[in-house]
């Protein structure tokens, strides 16, 4: 890969990451607290909301972390390492997370009154996404350990 693909990368990951914090200390508190006046009767879930929002965040931030050291093994040419598994691994833990934080909150709101069915539609769709994206790392996982351990194979015939 390119240097300066990985430099472009880089600088947008750290913008993703600085929107992630903006939204954290900023977005997900205004957010919840002007849908908590506006629902009165969902106001319970003001607290909750923010907690699960942040700690999504989190996972968000923590797999972006992950990509740019597995960036950065790129650029030094040691991807198909043992370093790089960890982070992988790291990874696949975030997006369970957030994945376990969606279905959370589909129970909550699940027995919510008066929640819209199109809010319970895309938690659906998120816990979807969540399960393919580990799957996913599940499989990329491995095809990093098999071209691992060909390069290393091959670092001994040569």
């Amino acid at each position: 890969m390119r240097r300066t693909t990985i430099v472009v990368l880089k600088a947008l990951i750290a913008v993703l990451i600085a929107l992630l914090v903006v939204c954290q200390l900023a977005v997900l508190p205004g957010m919840a607290a002007s849908l908590a006046g506006m629902y009165p009767h969902l106001a319970y879930l003001q607290v909750p909301g923010v907690v699960i929002g942040v700690i999504f965040t989190v996972c968000a931030q923590v797999v972006l972390v992950c990509v740019w050291r597995l960036l950065t093994l790129v650029r030094a040419d040691s991807i198909f390492t043992p370093r790089a598994f960890p982070w992988v691994d790291v990874s696949l833990a975030a997006v369970v997370i957030a994945t376990v934080l969606v279905v959370t909150t589909l129970a909550l709101l699940a027995t919510a009154p008066a929640t819209s069915p199109s809010v319970l539609l895309l938690c659906l769709l998120g816990i979807v996404v969540g399960a393919g994206m580990s799957l996913l790392l599940v499989v990329l996982r491995g095809l990093l350990r098999k071209a691992s351990q060909l390069e290393h194979d091959l670092s001994e015939v040569v």
